[in-house]
């Protein structure tokens, strides 16, 4: 989990001239209010895969979940590295961010239910999750859990003035 300030830098090949790098605390509101995330995997034979999904962030790491025989999950066993996007579809405003880092399985059960309980109090009751063996589960399914602390994150600030910043940690 990531417990201290990222080096902060503007991409001043990418930003205007007026630009300045966003202070990484504007990112963190971002990743924690945001609803939908696109995250990217890479396939065993290498090809990528990208989906929507929903994510929560906490103690300084993103949180996701997936059923053990999606797509996602058995791309992570292969390879854990991903990137989590988040931000506005308009180009003329907003903040878009994007996370690299390292997908770790969560499977404490006393660490499950925090989250379980953090999922449940950014996006309803329809996301309840119960804690078992390591997992949540949802019904007659179980998600697989994992924690994505970022290694490398970028925010690409649009509107009157674009900015690329970049938070190395």
């Amino acid at each position: 989990m990531t417990t201290m300030e990222p080096q902060t830098r503007l991409g001043t090949d990418y930003s205007d001239e007026a630009a300045v790098a966003a202070p990484w605390s504007q990112a963190e509101a971002i990743l924690r209010e945001a609803e939908l995330f696109w995250i990217s995997t890479v396939r065993p034979d290498g090809r990528p895969h990208v989906t929507p999904l929903i994510a929560v962030w906490r103690d300084g790491a993103l949180h996701f979940c997936t059923g053990p025989g999606e797509r996602k999950a058995r791309n992570l066993a292969a390879n854990p590295q991903v990137v989590l996007t988040t931000g506005t579809n308009a180009w003329s405003e907003g903040c878009d961010v994007v996370v690299e880092g390292e997908a770790v399985r969560v499977a404490d059960d006393a660490r499950l239910r925090e989250l379980a309980a953090a999922w449940e109090a950014k996006y309803g009751s329809a996301w309840h999750f119960d804690v078992e063996d390591g997992h949540f589960r949802h019904g007659a399914g179980k998600a697989l859990v994992f924690e994505v602390a970022p290694r490398t994150a970028f925010g690409f600030g649009k509107g009157s003035t674009f900015s690329q910043t970049r938070w190395s940690f």
